[in-house]
């Protein structure tokens, strides 16, 4: 009988850690930084295959008349970077805007205003990836469609790569750096477009960082 209570309060432990849905007070309470080291955090669980258990059903309820997120993450929309996985993030921890080669744009700007300054996510993450498919066209020139205007978005980072000098480097380093200096100017660009954002970091409310998500382990580093 003891073995069995000892068993049932057990699983109502584990249960109520998966659930781990951020309240309001919990959200407010956070610092920007205390949130980037949540995500980091996830991310050292995730590569080292050590995921938090998620009671999934109980999570969807949780959030159903409301959400409290941390974090907002603007990424690429490849499909091998799962976004809340690689962070080992639940429903309702993170907002995450995709779109090709993680640019820049008024839909994008006014979804992480409103991730911050409406919903009080505490920080604002774009995360490129290793080998981008959209930086690989933007350096490539390609056209086609509205794909072009994304592209374009793209090409002062390719030129800012190219104005550094890519002699000895090969065509893989030459597409990671560009990444790497396509990531930082959109943090840039997020800066000079959005006086909210712009504001609420200088105030401390938020942070607006950079990072890049490698392929080959799953690791994300800070840029």
């Amino acid at each position: 009988m003891q073995t069995s209570l000892l068993v049932k309060l057990s699983f109502v432990f584990l249960a109520s850690a998966a659930l781990a849905v951020t309240t309001a007070e919990q959200q407010k309470a956070l610092t920007p930084d205390a949130v980037l080291q949540d995500l980091m955090a996830g991310n050292e669980r995730f590569v080292a295959g050590k995921l938090t258990e998620k009671n999934w059903p109980a999570q969807v309820q949780a959030v159903e008349h409301g959400q409290n997120p941390k974090a907002a993450i603007l990424a690429c929309i490849d499909s091998r970077v799962p976004v809340e996985t690689v962070f080992d993030q639940g429903i309702g921890d993170v907002f995450v805007a995709r779109v090709a080669g993680n640019i820049i744009g008024n839909q994008t700007i006014g979804s992480l205003e409103f991730s911050t300054k409406v919903a009080g996510a505490k920080l604002v993450v774009v995360l490129g990836h290793e080998s981008c498919g959209a930086v690989k066209g933007a350096m490539a020139q390609v056209k086609l469609g509205h794909l072009t205007e994304v592209l374009d978005q793209i090409q002062p980072a390719v030129a800012s790569v190219h104005e550094h000098g890519t002699q000895g480097l090969s065509e893989a380093q030459v597409v990671d750096a560009t990444v790497r200096a396509n990531v930082l100017r959109s943090v840039a660009e997020l800066r000079r477009q959005s006086p909210v954002l712009a504001e609420m970091e200088k105030k401390g409310e938020i942070r607006i960082v950079g990072a890049y998500y490698s392929l080959h382990d799953g690791k994300v580093t800070l840029l």
